[in-house]
């Protein structure tokens, strides 16, 4: 279902559409926790520390991929919001192209580099060798990931967020049924959870594409609209490299903090690990918000509506702040029951880390979805090099951190990183906004006095 978000209440659509991307995140983030939970569980701390080792380099990758995707669904939701059809067409035909040949890519890389990578990350020698298996299946199965992110990434430009979050609940259970099957009963370990994920998100990519073909009149594509077409490979390229580059940059920043929780060991990695997952299902409500208004802003400008964005994102912001501070109190509270679910009883040495860190980064909740919000603003409005930007200020302010503070405040200086990353990135994104919708504002006056006095003297002949 096609939603047009150029008319009706800012604060409706952007709860509708944000309600079933928070539900898909949210799932997608419990087969990922019920991953890490089946191997801790049931493999031991050493294979969960394994796991949560190779978390910044599938960040790294999956972010580049999510940039990638998102940035090619920018264009077209702008070509939607303009009325375009044979544009949405051509951008979608040539989308394709560029996220099939950017998987080759990056899935020969990926094999290539993996393992030293992870060597360069000091990663601990215990679990080396579970961590390297666990990344070069996933990374073997990149294709799965780049087709459920672009297709994901085109239903939701077309204002269809529903759609994806059911074949994403699919896919989820499938993954928590195959970790289930592959882990305890094949006895796979950690190759099994990695396996599981790679069947289903190609089951959920293949779903999206079936629905896509049959409900999708408007991406029924023929041949002349794979033609390569130079200016819109620029525009594409242009818009999601930047974007794609900024999760990456941002994935960087997490790797080397990796680096530094890895110097204390596999315990502390395993505690790390098991906050970082409460940590990020908290910050889903950040994400779908800024998801929304990367599609809201996207489409309002494709229709020259400037002013409906800035009325979006006041409405928005309001509720990232107070959905985010509900998230900090109940992490501050809760977190270490849910931390639990991960480390065996035998290996509670770790849940008080997990616990502190936890308590420290719940208390900068909101300024992660002013972040987010902001970020995916201006990406939808076609600014993309200032996030990046951002982003590089986030690796800065995480190196900075990561190789300081923990050596004169321990584990607590590990904690300090993503608050640190948060704040410098949120400060910049404001500011270029507020700088970004004047100008926009008035260069869509300026054009619209030009077509009336255009339309003026057509009528005077």
């Amino acid at each position: 279902m096609m939603t047009d978000m150029t008319k009706g209440s800012p604060t409706k659509l952007i709860l509708a559409f944000t309600i079933p991307i928070l539900i898909g995140n949210l799932f997608q983030q419990f087969y990922n926790m019920v991953d890490t939970a089946i191997v801790g569980q049931f493999v031991g701390v050493g294979a969960l520390a394994a796991v949560g080792s190779t978390g910044g380099l599938v960040f790294l990758v999956q972010g580049f991929i999510n940039g990638l995707t998102h940035g090619f669904s920018v264009i077209v939701s702008q070509r939607y919001g303009a009325n375009d059809e044979q544009g949405i067409k051509k951008a979608t035909a040539t989308a394709i192209c560029l996220s099939a040949m950017a998987t080759i890519i990056l899935t020969i890389i990926c094999m290539i580099g993996a393992k030293p990578l992870l060597q360069l990350m000091n990663t601990p020698t215990d679990i080396i060798s579970g961590a390297s298996l666990y990344v070069s299946i996933l990374f073997g199965g990149l294709v799965t990931m780049m087709i459920y992110n672009l297709l994901a990434s085109l239903l939701r430009a077309f204002g269809d967020s529903k759609t994806p979050l059911y074949f994403l609940v699919l896919a989820s259970i499938t993954n928590i049924v195959l970790d289930l099957l592959l882990i305890i009963n094949f006895n796979l370990g950690i190759a099994g959870a990695a396996i599981a994920t790679v069947i289903s998100q190609g089951l959920s990519g293949i779903l999206c594409y079936i629905y896509m073909m049959k409900k999708f009149d408007i991406l029924t594509l023929k041949k002349e609209h794979f033609k390569y077409d130079s200016l819109l490979v620029k525009e594409l390229l242009l818009t999601s490299l930047p974007m794609a580059l900024q999760y990456s940059i941002t994935a960087i920043g997490v790797m080397i903090l990796q680096v530094a929780v890895n110097s204390f060991g596999s315990t502390t990695v395993a505690a790390y690990t098991a906050a970082s997952k409460v940590e990020q299902l908290v910050m889903q409500p950040g994400i779908a918000l800024g998801m929304t208004m990367a599609t809201y802003s996207a489409q309002n400008l494709g229709a020259c509506e400037i002013d409906r964005v800035r009325q979006g994102v006041c409405k928005c912001r309001w509720i990232t702040l107070i959905v985010n501070a509900i998230a900090g109190v109940g992490v501050t509270l809760f977190g270490t029951y849910v931390v639990q679910m991960f480390i065996p009883a035998q290996n509670t040495d770790a849940i008080p880390l997990s616990q502190q860190y936890l308590s420290t980064v719940a208390v900068f909740f909101p300024i992660l979805g002013l972040l987010f919000l902001y970020r995916f603003t201006l990406q939808g409005i076609g600014n993309t090099i200032v996030p990046m930007f951002a982003g590089v200020m986030e690796l800065i302010m995480r190196t900075i951190v990561a190789f300081t503070l923990p050596g004169i405040l321990g584990f607590q200086g590990v904690c300090f990183a993503s608050p640190f990353a948060w704040i410098g990135a949120t400060v910049w994104l404001v500011g270029a906004y507020y700088k970004a919708i004047p100008k926009l504002k008035l260069k869509y006056q300026e054009q619209n006095e030009f077509e009336k006095t255009d339309l003026k003297l057509e009528k005077s002949y």
